[in-house]
């Protein structure tokens, strides 16, 4: 594809050659001639040196400096440079595709029903009383639930699990190991201290445009629902405890766990194993970096840090602090020992 018909088709300017053969994409350092690479993070400008790519999508207004010691560099001019490499991956790359059918080894339930265009690979399960939407896909050992209703385009990767009346929107992927709808983890103490297990009679509800990583768990609720926002996606090993709600378009990175009954806000970010207590609410728009711990109710449209966590502003000043200790800590043993010396 010439780089032209590339601008074209993800509406950047372009400057350079417009007849360079784009042949597919790759990242800054590993691109050779004829791929389409990225710059989004001013740290990498210096790469802009030494990469082989044919032609790089930069932010409009970024200079572009090779240096007097190498060629010019082709450029495509985005807003959004990320997106629009993320964009260009889908010119080249095309994800497998399924004929519709059943195979011959999954069971299906004469009672479930199975909308147009639908794949059901070797070995799933669905059961009764499911009604799953059309074009949707389940890949190989995937299972549903009895009383499960899932909308169209759904894509289920091999071994996720749909439980008992679970409800999913449309346009919904899981990936491989996905548990919507487990048990969610509630016992009372007998008086004998023995445990009596709760009953976890709420279903999970994944709205429309969710996708859920690898091995991510959202347990069902013992009362109500648990449910997770329009759009949102959740990495690999998340875990949603019961009763939780996830807003519109938030982002659970990796290892991050809710504890039951948590109420996360739309378009939050929680990176890699944030972890938060139950029965607790975060604001919408909050930023929560990798490894914080959250004790409390937060509020919304602000970045926090830390375990427990803080403003970020506040735990890079503690932060500070913190790697300052051993010279506090010689300074007033040297106090100390002069105190100690007039008073003798």
């Amino acid at each position: 594809m010439k780089l032209a018909e590339v601008a074209r088709k993800l509406g950047c300017r372009l400057e350079g050659r417009a007849d360079i053969e784009i042949t597919g994409v790759a990242g800054i350092e590993q691109a050779a001639a004829g791929q389409l690479t990225f710059l989004a993070n001013k740290r990498y400008i210096p790469l802009l040196k030494t990469t082989k790519a044919s032609a790089v999508l930069v932010e409009d207004l970024m200079k572009i400096d090779r240096g007097a010691d190498h060629p010019p560099l082709n450029a495509l001019r985005s807003e959004n440079p990320y997106l629009a490499f993320a964009q260009a991956i889908e010119f080249f790359y095309q994800s497998p595709r399924y004929a519709s059918g059943i195979h011959p080894t999954a069971i299906i339930a004469k009672s479930a029903k199975i909308g147009e265009g639908a794949h059901i690979g070797p070995y799933c399960y669905v059961a009764e009383d499911v009604e799953i939407g059309a074009r949707a896909t389940l890949h190989s050992f995937v299972t549903v639930y009895q009383g499960a209703r899932i909308a169209d385009d759904f894509f289920a990767h091999a071994h996720a699990v749909v439980r008992e009346f679970c409800r999913i929107g449309n346009r919904v992927i899981l990936q491989n190991g996905v548990i919507l709808g487990a048990d969610g983890f509630g016992f009372a103490k007998r008086e004998d201290g023995t445990w009596h297990k709760i009953l976890q009679s709420g279903p999970v509800v994944i709205e429309d445009d969710v996708e859920i990583q690898a091995n991510a768990c959202v347990d069902r609720a013992t009362i109500g629902e648990t449910r997770v926002g329009r759009g949102a996606k959740l990495d690999d090993m998340v875990m949603v405890g019961h009763g939780s709600q996830v807003g519109a378009n938030t982002l659970l990175c990796a290892q991050v766990g809710l504890a039951g009954s948590t109420k996360v806000g739309r378009d939050c970010i929680l990176a890699g194993q944030v972890g938060s207590g139950g029965h607790l609410t975060i604001g919408d728009r909050t930023l929560i970096t990798a490894q914080s711990g959250i004790p409390h109710d937060l509020k919304g449209d602000a970045h926090y840090s830390g375990s427990p966590c803080v403003s970020h502003k506040q735990w890079l000043k503690n932060s500070a602090a913190f790697s300052r200790m051993p010279e506090l800590q010689r300074r007033v043993r040297e106090l100390e020992a002069k105190i100690d010396k007039l008073q003798s």
